[in-house]
């Protein structure tokens, strides 16, 4: 039985940004095999997983790509200039601790630190930052990184009161989601299939490419979405960390169609799983591309409530989790 926190560990320690999911890739199709019928990669690297059934095609995604870092130069005294793959706000960045996938770790520090503080902090651009992994010279810099590697957030889950604070719970949890779904999934009416899509932080690439591949009657884009529990959200959606996971009525890349909305919602009350209503106000998800595919396809999302999204510190609960599993699971059985 996959243990969710312990899943989501191991596949943080394989994962890395957009462009360069092969390693992650390797281990989720390793991960899914013993429980699908076939398990392959399109040429842009997602990973596709086939449940065969005899029904309508009903396609699952989660994106297995993170958001991070790209070395884009070493100066004469060792540190790295960088640019963002995804979506950041640099102002959160500073004194972040990072890791490369060689094991180099650094942290992220701002130039004229002082001066900067002073300014509006949403005016920090990431010109100003650079990472210092303590090398001392460029010679002894370019040992250890070179110009085109990546990096992560540092850090790895842990849980207090049924809560995991932890980088990376977009997607990684809901790469969780699908496996835990196909585990516990034995029959079902629909011909069904998994995949783990690359690139989704740069543009929703993989979803599109795995769409065009698998032509799905319907697809159901599994990602994290945004809170309003914190202080000075709760204009921003009614959605509360432990209350359930949601079922996505729209996002910044689409408006999900209402018979998958319904098909949604009846499937957690017929099995009595509580979830909330999702409008997710900015960001796009693999639904939006899957939507504007073969020129309309059936697409909507179930979504894992998150805190403090893309930064080091996200937070999701682990009854939202279950509830997420339970609602996919309950919509394939029929």
């Amino acid at each position: 039985m996959f243990e969710t926190v312990a899943l989501h560990k191991l596949l943080l320690e394989a994962a890395l940004p957009s462009g360069f999911e092969s390693r992650v890739g390797d281990l989720l199709a390793e991960l899914a095999a013993p429980f699908v019928d076939e398990v392959r990669r399109d040429p842009l690297g997602n990973v596709i997983c086939h449940k065969k059934g005899d029904g309508d095609k009903i396609m699952l995604t989660a994106h297995c790509d993170l958001i991070g870092f790209l070395v884009t130069n070493i100066d004469e005294k060792g540190y790295l200039r960088f640019e963002l793959v995804g979506g950041h706000m640099p102002a959160f960045l500073h004194r972040t601790p990072v890791r490369f996938a060689n094991g180099v770790t650094g942290v992220i520090m701002c130039e004229k630190w002082a001066e900067e503080s002073k300014k509006n902090i949403s005016d920090l651009r990431v010109g100003a930052l650079y990472i210092d992994i303590g090398a001392g010279s460029y010679e002894k810099a370019a040992q250890l990184v070179h110009i085109g590697d990546v990096a992560v957030f540092q850090g790895e889950p842990h849980v207090q009161n049924g809560m995991v604070i932890t980088p990376y719970a977009d997607d990684l949890i809901a790469c969780v989601v699908l496996l835990q779904v196909m585990e516990s999934l034995k029959k079902s009416p629909y011909d069904c299939w998994f995949v783990f899509t690359v690139q989704e932080e740069v543009g929703l690439r993989g979803a599109k490419t795995a769409a065009w591949g698998v032509h799905p009657d319907m697809g159901i884009a599994v990602d994290v979405c945004g809170t309003g529990d914190t202080p000075n959200t709760t204009a921003y959606c009614d959605v509360k960390l432990g209350k359930g996971a949601t079922v996505k009525i729209k996002d910044g890349s689409l408006l999900c169609n209402p018979q998958v909305i319904a098909f949604l919602r009846e499937a957690a009350e017929r099995a009595g799983i509580p979830y909330q209503d999702e409008i997710l106000l900015a960001g796009g998800t693999d639904a939006g591309a899957i939507q504007r595919t073969h020129g309309y396809i059936l697409a909507g999302g179930v979504s894992i409530p998150t805190r403090n999204v893309h930064t080091p510190g996200e937070i999701y609960s682990l009854k939202d989790v279950e509830g997420a599993v339970a609602i996919l699971k309950s919509a394939l059985e029929g």
